[in-house]
């Protein structure tokens, strides 16, 4: 019988160190990372488009349904016609929006063979989107002050510049479409544009889950996903108009219209143009629930994301907001990559800081010479706006006459549920799809989209690019076994994701594990790392193995790793507050789960690569839901993992309903869960 010996956690402060609680936010310093070598932007262009793709929910992309667009109740003016239009980005599911087409002496504009551009036009957070009327909020002297400062030319304009760029758009010779986020105009049927933790939408049980809640989290399921599939959707309806140029799509917004502009750039290689305005920056983020989602600003920020269009043509605008230091701070690295691109006359961007947050004339402006040039109009420069007839609710309203809804229209409570089971069983399709084929030897959607997935959100290269060490604290023999006490410590490659920075040696961001190590006299050469909810107190069982027992973050006095972070800072608003989103965390820092995995795939390469040990074999263990941290560690450690002891059991991530729960991974259970993280496990494994 082997003797049974219990390893005892290390509390000492000189040796627990590392993580602290302190969460990066979307308020921290974001800059831009640029690649050493240009040859290798491709390949960071590829990194960008897919964490964006995997925290919108999108990755692999779902079907495709029929738009069942319908297009109607048309208003026609001097140089352009609006009409009312919508379609289903998923069954049942809505975009509602305003097409402007050019008519009369601006249909002879932009032509080349016989084909013109399109452009998307995202609203942002300008109250009631298409239907803003400044009249209305700040009254005819507020029109009229934003004349006189020169931020506008015209009172229509002035009233809803949200519309003036899509008339002036027309005018040029272009399509525009200006359709709406999410609670915004005729965007009903999601009657809040933001989403916090709601109860009654809390199930485990399909058609019963709404955003925000664990199985929304789980499922990657969020405002900005949906958001972000109507933009993509919205293209493909774009390409259904007869007369679009497949090779002049542009799109162009502000605020958070300016973070819808970047994020369909970025990842729809059809858009051949971009101009998002008051948002790319190295500063605040984006407040809104639309504008956040789990993973997307881990080892990226807004500058990456934006840059992702390069070298197409780019351009952006500051105000004296969040971008106010976007010359000095951002512009600078987009010149450089302009010019290694061997394309700098194709970025430029715009300083208007003597105006607040806005898309004024003055920034329209600058939008309007950049789609003549880049897109080729032919129009003599400057481009300059012209008056219009105002266009209210009663023009634009796609449900100005309630019967032209269609059937089956539903909205509330039922419909966000009901939109979440459509969504989350074409994810289980797509899975169910790749299990079948690894199933029958065939790994190749495993080793595509499923590895995407997990690797984008167990970032094996914050570790694998590291250099773990053992700092030893005390040492202890016991007949044929020696008893080292210490700490594994290893620094990140992308400083900062979800703890505090600690300064050694220059190095940016340390990882401090407590760490017992039982090493017998007799060592065959086998590593076995325990895990379990012990932690070091883990009862374990040795002979001639090296065991390594570990207090993960979480576990014997370590600050837990998810927190309870709040768009705001504050502890004290209400439970069920937008501002509660748990995008405010995931989108910025590593789960308690990835940070488990990533600290024991550290311990793996320690042991392969200490200069005392001649290592064997190296094994993980653990059971239930430290089986699944073992098969991530396994991911990470990159066939370093001989071997991956334990079963997941009872364990499923589908039964976690806590959004703070140590076990939560936001898209777990979109790539197959324990099941998927084991399979994609197996290609780890070194031959």
């Amino acid at each position: 019988m082997r003797p049974t010996l219990v390893c005892i956690s290390i509390l000492l402060a000189s040796v627990v160190g590392g993580r602290g609680d302190e969460a990066i936010t979307l308020h921290d310093y974001h800059p831009f990372r640029a690649v050493p070598d240009i040859s290798a932007w491709d390949s960071r262009k590829a990194d960008i488009r897919t964490r964006v793709l995997v925290g919108s929910g999108l990755l692999p992309l779902p079907e495709k349904t029929p738009l069942n667009a319908r297009r109607f109740g048309a208003v026609e003016r001097d140089g352009f016609r609006v009409e009312r239009v919508y379609f289903e980005s998923f069954p049942g599911h809505y975009v509602t929006g305003s097409l402007f087409l050019p008519t009369g002496e601006s249909e002879k504009i932009g032509l080349i063979d016989g084909k013109r551009p399109a452009i998307l036009c995202p609203h942002g957070h300008w109250k009631d989107g298409r239907f803003y009327d400044a009249l209305g909020l700040s009254g005819e002297r507020g029109v009229r002050e934003q004349i006189s400062i020169g931020a506008e030319r015209f009172e229509t304009a002035a009233r809803n510049p949200v519309i003036a760029r899509c008339v002036q758009l027309a005018r040029m010779g272009c399509i525009a479409f200006s359709y709406d986020m999410l609670g915004n105009a005729d965007s009903i049927q999601l009657v809040d544009h933001r989403r916090g933790p709601r109860e009654s939408m809390n199930s485990s049980e399909f058609g019963k889950w709404g955003f925000v809640s664990p199985q929304a989290t789980l499922y990657l399921q969020t405002n900005f996903g949906l958001q972000t599939w109507n933009s993509v959707r919205a293209l493909d309806f774009l390409l259904t108009l007869e007369g679009v140029d497949p090779d002049r799509l542009g799109v162009t917004g502000a605020s958070g219209g300016g973070t819808q502009t970047m994020v369909v750039a970025a990842i729809d290689e059809r858009i051949d143009a971009s101009f998002p305005c008051v948002m790319p920056s190295t500063a605040m983020q984006g407040g809104c629930t639309c504008e956040n989602t789990h993973y997307l600003r881990i080892d990226q920020g807004n500058m990456d994301i934006a840059a992702a269009l390069a070298p197409k043509p780019l351009g952006m605008t500051a105000a004296d907001d969040w971008t106010i230091e976007l010359e000095t701070k951002g512009y600078p690295d987009f010149v450089s990559l302009y010019e290694r691109l061997k394309a700098p006359k194709n970025f430029e961007a715009h300083f208007n800081i003597h105006f607040k947050h806005n898309y004024n004339h003055v920034s329209r402006e600058q939008m309007y010479q950049f789609v003549n040039r880049h897109f080729q109009l032919g129009l003599e420069s400057p481009v300059l706006e012209q008056d219009f007839e105002y266009l209210g609710k009663d023009d634009l309203s796609v449900w100005a006459n309630p019967t032209d809804k269609p059937e089956g229209y539903v909205g509330g409570d039922d419909h966000e549920r009901a939109l979440n089971q459509v969504w989350a069983e074409d994810a289980n399709r797509a899975w169910n799809k790749a299990k079948k084929k690894a199933d029958s030897g065939d790994m190749s959607a495993i080793s595509d989209w499923v590895a995407d997935g997990w690797t984008t959100i167990l970032r094996p290269h914050a570790v694998r690019e590291s250099e773990p060490t053992f700092e030893l604290v005390e040492k202890e023999k016991d007949g044929e076994m020696i008893t080292m006490k210490g700490r594994i410590e290893f620094a990140l490659a992308e400083p900062g994701p979800g703890y505090k920075s600690v300064e050694r040696a220059g190095v940016a961001t340390i990882v401090s594990i407590p760490t017992t190590i039982y090493y017998p006299a007799n060592w065959n050469g086998e590593v076995v790392i325990q895990l379990g909810e012990q932690g070091s107190n883990e009862l374990i069982e040795w002979s001639d193995k090296a065991v390594i027992c570990l207090d993960l973050v979480g576990q014997n006095g370590r600050e837990p790793g998810n927190s309870d972070t709040t768009y705001s800072g504050k502890a004290d608003i209400p439970e069920n507050s937008w501002q509660r989103s748990p995008v405010y965390y995931y989108g910025y820092n590593d789960s308690t789960f990835v940070r488990r995995a990533q600290e024991v795939a550290a311990a793996v390469f320690m042991a392969e690569r200490h200069p005392d040990w001649d290592v064997k074999n190296i094994v993980v263990r653990g059971e239930g839901g430290f089986a699944a941290i073992a098969h991530a560690s396994q991911i990470i450690a990159g066939g370093s993992v001989d071997e991956v002891e334990g079963q997941a059991g009872d364990f499923t991530f589908s039964a976690v309903n806590d959004l703070w729960d140590d076990f939560m991974v936001p898209g777990a259970l979109k790539y197959g869960g324990a099941e998927g993280l084991e399979l994609l496990a197996k290609l780890a494994v070194k031959e």
